[in-house]
């Protein structure tokens, strides 16, 4: 089974849960940014949720389905039926518009997106040019590979479940390794003030605008290993989240961390989006990770 790419969108990749494990090496976990919108999405079509789908930014492109297909939409609203299984016939063509609310939706159909994998994953890393689809974006007249899919399913998100994942505009962070080294003022600045999601921000990190945070040694130190989802503090003051396409070391100081359950949130935030920070500690971002976890093992998420 083949879907031939009319029109690509703006930056539409093949993703899956990414490739943890080799930063030591040097290699990004990349994976969806979104990862709960494409966990959701892959079993509303009966595949594993690890299965490569498409991610599509700001706009979603046009597709075509030779052979048809059951398929789910998720992530963010593009006008179309969302967080339900959809049948799609023999010659048909899906054509999703601008992400309305958000930034990411994805696109996962029966079987899984068929690529070669990277260090065990088909998640697309455009900057070094490794996996998914020849590791890069899509382009028009690209023909992706399906795997066998199986029946139609009827299946949909329940509503209580979909509002429980909403992305968050207020972000719960860890203390970064650096957080003592910020003076009182900087630390009540980055936790007090709002700040905005600038046009530099991308799948590798993304850079705040708003109050400027005095960084310790000038916004320098020696290189060290970054974890997804640091936030640094560089010379300009303007904070930059590290994302899932993040270099592995960096030499900026790191005031903060946000916690693994709010990092799909940031795979939703939008350029000139506003964002803040709350800070929890460690034990608390253990339980609530864990919770999510056991939630989506239940049986409550499908109707």
């Amino acid at each position: 089974m083949t879907i031939q790419v009319l029109s690509p969108g703006m930056f539409t990749t093949v993703q899956d849960l990414g490739r943890p494990g080799y930063g030591l090496v040097g290699v990004s976990r990349s994976g969806a940014a979104d990862a709960i919108a494409l966990r959701l999405g892959n079993r509303l079509v009966g595949n594993p949720e690890n299965a490569a789908a498409l991610e599509m930014t700001l706009l979603g492109g046009t597709y075509k389905f030779p052979d048809g297909a059951t398929v789910a939409i998720t992530g963010a609203e593009c006008g179309l039926p969302m967080w339900q299984s959809l049948g799609v016939n023999a010659g048909d063509t899906l054509k999703i518009g601008g992400m309305q609310v958000g930034a990411r939706c994805y696109l996962c159909i029966s079987g899984g997106i068929d690529v070669p994998l990277f260090a065990g994953s088909a998640s697309t890393h455009v900057l070094s040019g490794l996996g998914g689809f020849e590791g890069r974006a899509l382009r028009k007249g690209d023909l992706l590979k399906v795997g066998r899919g199986g029946t139609f399913l009827n299946r949909s998100v329940r509503p209580e479940v979909l509002s429980r994942f909403d992305p968050r505009k207020t972000l719960r962070v860890t203390a970064g390794p650096q957080a003592e080294l910020f003076t009182a003022d900087a630390l009540d600045n980055f936790y007090a003030k709002a700040y905005r999601v600038s046009d530099d921000a991308n799948r590798m990190g993304l850079r705040l605008t708003g109050a400027r945070i005095e960084a310790p040694f000038g916004g320098q130190m020696i290189t060290e290993g970054v974890s997804l989802g640091a936030i640094q503090i560089p010379t300009s003051g303007d904070p930059i989240i590290l994302f899932v396409d993040q270099q592995t070391t960096g030499g900026y100081p790191k005031i903060a961390n946000v916690i693994t359950v709010d990092l799909p949130s940031i795979g939703q935030l939008r350029p000139r989006d506003e964002v803040r920070f709350e800070l929890v500690d460690a034990a608390l971002a253990q339980v609530l990770v864990r919770e999510q976890e056991a939630f989506l093992m239940s049986g409550e998420i499908l109707s």
